[in-house]
């Protein structure tokens, strides 16, 4: 199964608005945190981007691909009164965002880390025991912790729960760290047993990490096709 990434910085983002449809502008506007409106007009740039770029060159306009949040807080595509076009999930951090596409009814959660140290209690209070081992064991300590962080994350929102249960609930089993440079395998257990095959990888002071149901491939980028002034 194929699954496609794209990234882009808040360089990236307009400074106007219209790229977003009717609905979105009203949802920007009810925020009065200026931090949390840039965050989420950069989720929803890139979402959009990435979504008219799997479209391609003939794709609506940006403000018609509407991206709304469900119940739980996922992300799901509109266009026009269908739903059904793409799965997506969405992650941003420190002034970058990351938005994984795949099919339709897959699922599919992303995350992206910034690579930063956190204390020995972080690790006890988050990580199950085998994790903890994993991390301490690493010869990057900072990085792996960060990716098995952002795998857990990753998990957590293809669950649709987010970090509204227990972190310990997932547990990344398997971490290939033979060449982080480029896209390699990972496996976390769910809640249920089932275990989430995915992807991670660093570059920069990132670490991008996805996971699906059914197996992904490794990850494709997604090939921007449009202007920016859509």
């Amino acid at each position: 199964m194929d699954i496609y990434w794209f990234e882009q910085s808040a360089e990236d983002v307009p400074a106007h608005d219209h790229w977003l449809s009717e609905a979105e502008l009203i949802r920007l506007r009810s925020m009065p945190i200026p931090k949390r409106r840039a965050d989420w007009r950069l989720g929803r740039w890139t979402a959009k981007c990435a979504v008219a770029a799997r479209l391609g060159r003939n794709s609506p306009t940006l403000s018609e691909i509407e991206i709304r949040a469900v119940a739980s807080g996922a992300p799901e595509v509109w266009l026009g009164d269908c739903s059904d076009a793409f799965t997506i999930s969405l992650s941003h951090r420190e002034g970058k965002a990351l938005c994984a596409v795949g099919p339709p009814g897959v699922v599919l959660g992303c995350d992206l880390e910034f690579i930063e140290p956190h204390s020995p209690a972080f690790v006890a209070d988050y990580f199950t025991a085998n994790e903890q081992i994993l991390v301490g064991n690493a010869p990057e300590y900072c990085k792996t912790l960060a990716a098995v962080w952002s795998a857990k994350e990753s998990a957590l929102k293809a669950l649709r729960t987010g970090l509204r249960i227990d972190t310990r609930s997932v547990e990344v089993e398997e971490l290939d760290l033979s060449d982080a440079l480029t896209w390699s395998p990972l496996k976390v257990r769910e809640p249920q047993g089932a275990v989430f095959h995915g992807w991670w990888r660093a570059a920069g002071q990132f670490v991008r990490t996805l996971v699906a149901d059914p197996l992904p491939g490794m990850p494709r980028p997604v090939l921007r096709c449009f202007s920016s002034a859509s």
